[in-house]
């Protein structure tokens, strides 16, 4: 991913209806929902919905696709993974030390890096 991709798509997630609306996209998989249970879920009419998920897939995070009469939206996995992979290419200076610092970190769950020992 190149420096305007990343800044494209960081501006996309810059706004709580869209983040929601990707982190939705994500947990859902490939498969993706369609326009009208995401605007549903996430309550928000459908016309402002629609401005989110184009703004979303301008920047290349989400893809969409007609199934008859319903628009579905989908998160773009690789444009994902690719934004991460650019943002953590160089964690720390490639050195393995701080190698945990730049894992993700499990959901409910304190990294070994995070925990206090007692």
């Amino acid at each position: 991913m190149k420096a305007t991709e990343t800044i494209a798509a960081l501006g996309a997630l810059a706004h709580d209806t869209r983040l929601e609306a990707f982190r939705l996209l994500v947990q859902r998989g490939p498969d993706g929902l369609p326009a009208g249970v995401i605007a549903d879920r996430l309550k928000v009419l459908p016309s402002s919905l629609t401005f989110h998920l184009q703004q979303l897939a301008h920047a290349g995070l989400v893809t969409q696709r007609r199934v008859g009469r319903q628009l579905f939206y989908a998160a773009d996995f690789n444009a994902m993974n690719g934004l991460v992979a650019y943002l953590t290419e160089n964690c720390c200076g490639g050195t393995a030390s701080c190698a945990p610092a730049c894992a993700p970190a499990e959901t409910g769950k304190a990294r070994k890096s995070d925990r206090r020992s007692a």
